[in-house]
């Protein structure tokens, strides 16, 4: 029967780029310094390397959960990856709870990782519905300030009327008028159609 190995995976932080302080704990846990992935601050690859390596019962160790992701979704993915598709375990040394490897009589390592995905989840949850109430208010907010959001519009050329009823006289094509006015067809359309508002406007005084 094959050994259980212990890897441990630290992260250095946006902030300081060092990872001593996870380093230490992973190794104060026992973990052997070659079975340590360490990757740098925005990268993943050393832990792409650790998921390739790590097998069904192997424990995934480390500081916090912050090291699995930027954020809950994330931490939620990475943890059913390992748990579920590697079938291997984790640790959180800072949360003595959360070892999936750990045999106590109050709580199995499955239950212990069921009910975590559940908390993630609903934490995850929560912040997503959190950003989209946040984004609600800043644009209801920026419109109550006559705030314009999005690209600015581009400004109607001063010959556009004159061009546009060249074109619309048959005189010239569509992509000539745009090429004489520097417009792209969405733009073009647009104040075309406008246009129009604006004939039967005069048209119905």
């Amino acid at each position: 029967m094959r050994q259980q190995v212990k890897y441990g995976y630290a992260r250095e932080s946006r902030k300081d780029k060092k990872a001593g302080i996870q380093l230490t704990a992973l190794r104060g846990a026992g973990i052997p310094p070659e079975n340590i992935f360490v990757d740098q601050p925005s990268e993943r690859e050393k832990f792409k390397q650790l998921m390739d390596s790590i097998q069904p019962e192997d424990v995934l160790v480390v500081k916090s959960l912050c090291q699995l992701g930027y954020n809950y979704q994330e931490i939620l993915n990475e943890w059913k990856a390992i748990t579920t598709i590697q079938e291997a375990h984790v640790q959180v040394l800072d949360i003595e709870l959360l070892d999936t490897s750990a045999k106590r009589e109050e709580a199995s390592g499955e239950f212990i990782s069921e009910v975590f995905q559940q908390v993630i989840a609903f934490v995850a949850q929560q912040e997503r519905n959190y950003i989209k109430h946040r984004q609600a208010e800043g644009i209801a907010y920026a419109k109550s300030q006559g705030k314009h959001l999005g690209r600015p519009r581009i400004p109607k050329p001063e010959n556009f009327n004159e061009v546009c009823d060249i074109w619309r006289g048959g005189v010239i094509s569509a992509e000539e008028a745009m090429i004489k006015l520097g417009l792209k067809r969405s733009t073009f359309e647009r104040f075309v159609k406008e246009r129009k508002e604006e004939l039967k406007k005069e048209v119905n005084k």
